[in-house]
């Protein structure tokens, strides 16, 4: 099994030029320490306030058969929240790219080969389902709940508030969402484009204040597990749900799109899902 050493963000090959690789190797992989982007948000090693997982789609998966053939299909990988690492989205990229003109004997394998690597450089299983291109799974869908977005409101910050959230007396159970995230690259300053989905039970969320909350992150800068891990700990925080889902779906770049999610112990998402932006 390949091993790998968790790494800061100084040597990731994000923002650089790289050489794209033509045969596989794992080493390409570049784990990232999650406890140091937790540490400002009072999370602490061990004791996670959240369950999670970072679900990801890799739409350029392909690889070359025993025969020398070409076969491509959409991977989906589930990195749970409490491995030790995360894995830097451009590595991520290369190293599937060295499947490209690399020979496999079968489907399984290559899925074999995935669980192996990734889990070598998280820290943790990973989940992985390779699809066909055209599979039903893959058919893109709504989010459930209600739209924040035609709210009529004013906004003049764009960096996270906390003080925008607040909650009134009466207890409800609710799930709303907004298609207005957007938070930045902190290392090429790319804008990340994403939909948010908040289900919660507990006290009532004032709508316009969580929207301008979530329109505060447009000119943050964060990975998106991190963004959907910060609104999660305000939320709790400020609101103190009995109940509380944070999921995120960013819009695809680079091949692959990333939809973290975090909630309270016996909360899970919907089932898997793909909106037409990604």
């Amino acid at each position: 099994m390949s091993q790998h050493r968790p790494e800061t963000l100084e040597h990731a090959p994000l923002g650089r030029d790289s050489a794209y690789p033509e045969r596989y190797d794992a080493a390409l992989l570049y784990p990232i320490p999650r406890a140091a982007n937790r540490a400002p948000l009072g999370i602490g090693e061990g004791a996670l306030p959240f369950v999670g997982e970072d679900e990801w789609h890799a739409f350029e998966t392909s690889w070359l058969n025993a025969r020398g053939k070409p076969v491509v299909a959409v991977a989906r990988f589930r990195l749970p929240a409490d491995s030790t690492n995360l894995i830097e989205s451009k590595s991520w990229k290369l190293y599937l790219n060295g499947f490209n003109q690399t020979r496999f004997e079968s489907r399984e394998a290559v899925a074999e080969i995935l669980k192996r690597d990734l889990a070598a450089a998280a820290g943790a299983p990973v989940a992985v389902e390779l699809f066909a291109v055209d599979g039903e799974a893959l058919t893109p869908r709504s989010l459930p709940g209600e739209c924040l977005d035609d709210l009529d409101i004013e906004v003049d910050r764009y960096t996270p508030s906390a003080e925008l959230l607040t909650v009134g007396d009466e207890i409800v159970e609710e799930t709303l969402y907004s298609h207005l995230l957007k938070s930045n690259c902190p290392v090429t300053g790319q804008p990340d484009w994403g939909s948010v989905l908040i289900r919660y039970r507990g006290p009532r969320l004032d709508r316009e204040g969580l929207l301008r909350y979530l329109i505060g992150y447009r000119q943050h800068q964060d990975f998106h597990e991190h963004c959907v891990e910060h609104i999660f700990m305000d939320l709790l925080e400020r609101a103190r749900p009995e109940r509380l889902l944070v999921l995120a779906r960013y819009v695809r770049r680079g091949g692959l799109d990333i939809s973290p999610w975090r909630g309270t112990p016996g909360e899970r998402p919907p089932e898997p899902l793909r909106l037409a932006r990604q």
